[in-house]
């Protein structure tokens, strides 16, 4: 379990994330951190971030993935 000091920063109060913790969530500099309080706890998440069309195309592989999805059995006056 890592330690942190809580220390001034401004006209505000910090913490700084040790290396450990931003290597197993894979937190960059400049990327944004939801905070909430949850049970008397501080919840840091990282903000989910839509990729660019560059970075889409960069991880493209050339294959399409075609998934059926199960919708059920009609329950209604569906057309089928």
């Amino acid at each position: 379990m890592d330690t942190v000091a809580v220390r001034k920063w401004g006209n505000s109060l910090g913490i700084r994330l040790p290396q450990t913790v931003l290597k197993k969530l894979d937190i960059q500099l400049s990327d944004e951190l939801t905070i909430e309080v949850e049970s008397g706890a501080l919840v840091l998440r990282k903000r989910f971030k839509h990729k660019s069309f560059e970075e889409r195309v960069a991880e493209y592989d050339g294959k399409i993935d075609i998934v059926d999805y199960d919708w059920g059995e009609p329950e209604g006056r569906e057309m089928l």
